[in-house]
């Protein structure tokens, strides 16, 4: 989509992921070596009674299923980053994730009428509906017109 047809309050929902126990440990062994990412029987004596994903891996899995909608692809420019990221429910092995994306502010650039920048709302759930994780970014976009 380009940048002006985008409008606040647009809701956007991505397929699906399942994550599977190889795929969270191999993720931990190189990215975040906790026991309770790495190791299923320590992780059954941790707070979380089990093995369960990193908090990043996560978030990296509901950023793939986002680019996998090529809703924006073709007018990213990068973004500034992240706010207010939250990790609310452990995400376990054969957990099925949805991202829901809401446009929650658009703006042009007062210094570059080249871009405008998209805020979003994303909303990470599993397949109970439950909210594992929350986010908002920002994306800057190249605009069809100045």
């Amino acid at each position: 989509m380009r940048f002006e047809e985008f409008a606040i309050g647009q809701v956007f929902v991505t397929g699906t992921r399942t994550l599977h126990e190889a795929e969270i440990i191999n993720f931990a062994s190189t990215w975040d070596k906790q026991s309770f990412h790495l190791d299923p029987v320590a992780a059954e004596q941790s707070i979380f009674g089990g093995l369960i994903a990193s908090g990043f891996h996560t978030l990296l899995v509901a950023f793939d299923l986002i680019i996998e909608t090529a809703i924006w692809t073709e007018i990213s420019q990068g973004s500034p980053g992240i706010e207010d990221l939250r990790w609310l429910k452990p995400v376990r092995s054969g957990d099925t994730l949805r991202v829901r994306l809401e446009v929650a502010d658009i703006r042009t650039s007062t210094s570059r009428p080249d871009r405008g920048y998209i805020t979003w709302d994303h909303t990470i759930t599993n397949q109970a509906g439950d909210v594992v994780m929350t986010y908002r970014s920002v994306l800057i976009c190249a605009r069809a017109s100045s």
